[in-house]
């Protein structure tokens, strides 16, 4: 064969099966779909075909699935990426693909000639790609001419406007990690978006907790997006040392990022589709006026307990 990721076996069985994988998206065959698929089988998608984040289990599900997708979707296009790999009978294999408004990569095991886990993520909209590459800012302005800026003065000017002078498209409550790498997403896609801390810094949220706290996962599983960490990071990351480094994050991201901020209140106006913030800004009130609004106050916190008639007495029988 002239192709050279299917000159080893491995690669044979995970080109013939994108290719016929391609093929029935492509007829919208679901059907032929589902019959490249083991019985013991899972289709997990981010995005791409569901536009949530979704798992499903079994040739029942799958089907359900593309049936209320497929047309939408019209997923096109399906490659090869890098060299497929066989452990212990199981064939892996990334790929790319395209669906009417996205690119997506994914990733694909065998069993055989059958399909065990498929993996569908959404990795750029078609006609807002991020700018990188070739598609990178230059960083330079040749020739000269009256009043113009640098770099520096147009970043302190925009941070100055937004939420001031000029509405944000996304306020995201909440400056840990989370918020943090949902922030610098945005802001790689150009959406204006102020992040909401109600500590000091970024990276308080970990340098104000108990004194050996260090990361429960390994290092591999905690990268923020853009920016891995440099190789001789501890496998088990301190809490100070990730606090300085979302700190630095933030900075070398450019988010618009607003420590000792609380939000107070927030309503949706339906009259002009966007939601009203009354924050409390380092002791001064502001309001902020965006169309989405996104929680990135984590998983754990204070117990909201439901106060309950007798609750004081009741022994449980």
């Amino acid at each position: 064969m002239n192709d050279p990721i299917a000159r080893t076996e491995a690669g044979r069985l995970a080109s013939r099966w994108i290719a016929d994988f391609g093929a029935a998206l492509a007829r919208r065959d679901v059907g032929g779909v589902v019959s490249l698929f083991d019985a013991d089988c899972y289709w997990r998608d981010l995005i791409s075909f569901t536009w949530n984040i979704a798992t499903f289990e079994g040739l029942s599900d799958i089907a359900a699935m593309l049936q209320a997708t497929l047309d939408s979707a019209a997923p096109a296009n399906l490659k090869i990426e890098g060299e497929p790999d066989s452990r212990d009978g199981v064939i892996e294999a990334w790929f790319v693909f395209e669906t009417a408004v996205a690119l997506g990569r994914g990733h694909l095991r065998l069993k055989g000639d059958k399909c065990w886990t498929l993996l569908t993520t959404m990795t750029e909209l078609k006609g807002h790609e991020e700018r990188k590459g070739e598609r990178r800012e230059k960083g330079v302005e040749h020739g000269a001419r009256h009043n113009r800026k640098s770099w520096l003065e147009r970043k302190n000017e925009t941070e100055a406007a937004l939420g001031i002078s000029e509405d944000p498209y996304c306020v995201i409550i909440g400056g840990g990690q989370g918020g943090i790498a949902l922030g610098a997403r945005l802001r790689r896609l150009g959406v204006p978006t102020i992040i909401l801390e109600k500590n000091q810094r970024p990276g308080d949220s970990w340098r104000n907790r108990y004194k050996s706290l260090v990361l429960h996962d390994p290092v591999w599983y905690d990268h923020l997006p853009y920016l891995p960490f440099p190789e001789h990071w501890p496998v088990f990351t301190p809490k100070d040392q990730l606090g300085d480094w979302l700190e630095m994050y933030t900075r070398i991201m450019e988010l618009n990022y607003w420590g000792s901020s609380e939000c107070r209140r927030a309503r949706f106006d339906p009259n002009t589709g966007h939601w009203v913030l009354t924050v409390n800004r380092d002791g001064r009130e502001v309001t902020l006026r965006c169309r989405q609004l996104i929680f990135a106050t984590g998983a754990y916190g204070p117990p909201n307990e439901t106060r309950l008639p007798g609750a004081e007495t009741f022994l449980g029988e």
